[in-house]
């Protein structure tokens, strides 16, 4: 692969009788092999999830993973993100300035078990953060929580070895929630929400923070009671 081929605008077909069929079917592998290394790294990730999951489940008795979800951006909206960054229209720029491609989210029961299992997924000495925000800590001013982190795992192709970056988002089951409504909201006003929604949407996140507080409150009071055997 080329690393400073240029990316065509693959949203519209203005142009693109400038290049030959040779040409185009170049750009598609080419662009077929750059998503897929993406791919490769998403992929990394689910399995170090999957493995902390099955170990807690196996020496605890306790699945601290609810719902693991993966997504790759499809070409459409990285040519979007190219253009609305200013990036320029090649390969290894953006590799270099767009490291949201590849993506995976890790749904909890609880904030701790979020904080936790960041903690173990980074403490891997193949896995290199690069950025943390933590919204959790710090919501957003419309309520949205979720812990999101950017790493880089190494995956190693015929052509040797390549680092590759992944978002990483950790939630508990209500701020997914809010978060999925919040989309859909968003998404069928076209961004302009009308400005009670908005403060209702706020309250509901507030609302969600509040019953993360108490069902973890009540998990740590059953796990500390001792357990009935029955005979």
């Amino acid at each position: 692969m080329t690393t400073g081929s240029a990316v065509p605008p693959l949203s519209v077909t203005d142009g693109l009788q400038n290049f030959s069929p040779q040409e185009l079917r170049s750009l598609r592998d080419e662009f077929q092999q750059f998503l897929l290394e993406y791919r490769f790294g998403m992929q990394e990730i689910e399995t170090k999830l999957q493995i902390l999951r099955d170990e807690f489940q196996q020496l605890h008795d306790y699945n601290p993973i609810e719902h693991l979800s993966s997504r790759l951006k499809s070409p459409d909206s990285i040519v979007e993100k190219v253009v609305r960054k200013g990036v320029e229209p090649e390969f290894s720029a953006i590799r270099e300035s767009i490291t949201d491609i590849a993506g995976v989210r890790v749904t909890c029961s609880f904030t701790q078990d979020a904080y936790r299992l960041f903690d173990l997924l980074t403490a891997q000495d193949d896995v290199e953060v690069l950025l943390v925000k933590d919204y959790i800590a710090e919501p957003k001013p419309n309520g949205y929580k979720s812990l999101h982190a950017i790493v880089q795992v190494p995956v190693f192709l015929s052509t040797g070895r390549l680092m590759v970056p992944v978002e990483v988002q950790f939630r508990t089951i209500a701020m997914d929630f809010w978060a999925s409504l919040e989309h859909k909201i968003y998404y069928k006003f076209a961004s302009n929400v009308p400005a009670e929604l908005l403060t209702e949407l706020k309250d509901a996140a507030q609302t969600a923070s509040e019953l993360d507080a108490k069902m973890e409150r009540l998990h740590r009071e059953v796990r500390q009671r001792p357990r009935i055997v029955r005979i």
